[in-house]
């Protein structure tokens, strides 16, 4: 069984930082393009931040000069640094990447299930 599981987030006032962490387990023969999207209530989920091509990094526009995504060097897990919290940033915050087993010749999508942020102003 492969899951990611998240963790880190939390209540943070304005202004406020929070360090999300993500990490793969179970039988990951490999794991690429990880990254974070969120949803706040109401609305659809969007990209936040992640890794495309293994190594090039997408920001969606409201992350970009705050957030920081990054990976430890295994590279199954990925963290998500964020500064300058503001209360538009409350969302749930899901890690997806794309994983191929042991068993399987492919990629296939998985998703965590989720991480609560809520910044308070």
């Amino acid at each position: 069984q492969v899951q990611l599981v998240e963790s880190g987030g939390g209540l943070v006032q304005s202004g406020g930082s929070l360090r999300l962490s993500c990490a793969g387990s179970g039988s990951i023969l490999s794991i690429r393009n990880m990254g974070w999207y969120r949803q706040a209530p109401g609305k659809q989920r969007e990209l936040v931040a992640r890794y495309r091509n293994y190594n090039d990094i997408d920001y969606s526009d409201s992350a970009k000069g705050r957030f920081t995504i990054s990976r430890d060097n295994a590279g199954n897990t990925v963290y998500l640094q964020m500064n300058n919290l503001k209360p538009d940033d409350t969302a749930v915050y899901f890690c997806n990447a794309e994983i191929r087993r042991f068993t399987e010749t492919f990629f296939r999508p998985y998703w965590g299930r989720g991480t609560q942020v809520t910044v308070s102003s």
